[in-house]
């Protein structure tokens, strides 16, 4: 009698234990081909590469700092084509930030290289 009391105790054990679970919790993953939310900060890089403004139209809020980077091997210029700003030459390397605080669509140049296509930085209030 105690053997069949004993036994059926711990069958009682066993199975109460393996009703029971645990989860593991872990975190999201980004799901393949998710977009990055947008940036929230009021700065917007433009790289100047292969004598291009990389990208060459820009969407931004009143507000935004734009920061040009140059990644040639020669100068460039960022020059607004309606006088509004200018960096003069930008060595290799070199940076020119420009804040935009009025709504518009602002188009420049560089004045080193006449054929270099353009860039747009279009400002929404």
């Amino acid at each position: 009698m105690k053997k069949s009391l004993i036994i059926g105790l711990l069958v009682i054990v066993v199975l109460i234990s393996g009703c029971t679970s645990t989860t593991t919790v872990r975190p999201a993953e980004p799901t393949p081909g998710a977009t990055t939310p947008a940036r929230t900060s009021t700065e917007q890089q433009i790289n100047i590469r292969d004598s291009n403004f990389v990208p060459n139209i820009a969407e931004v809020p009143i507000g935004t700092t734009v920061i040009w980077i140059n990644d040639d091997n020669v100068q460039h210029t960022v020059t607004s084509v309606s006088g509004l700003f200018d960096s003069g030459s930008i060595g290799s390397g070199r940076t020119y930030t420009y804040k935009f605080n009025q709504a518009g669509t602002f188009e420049y140049s560089c004045t080193n290289h006449p054929n270099m296509p353009h860039g747009k930085v279009v400002v929404t209030g």
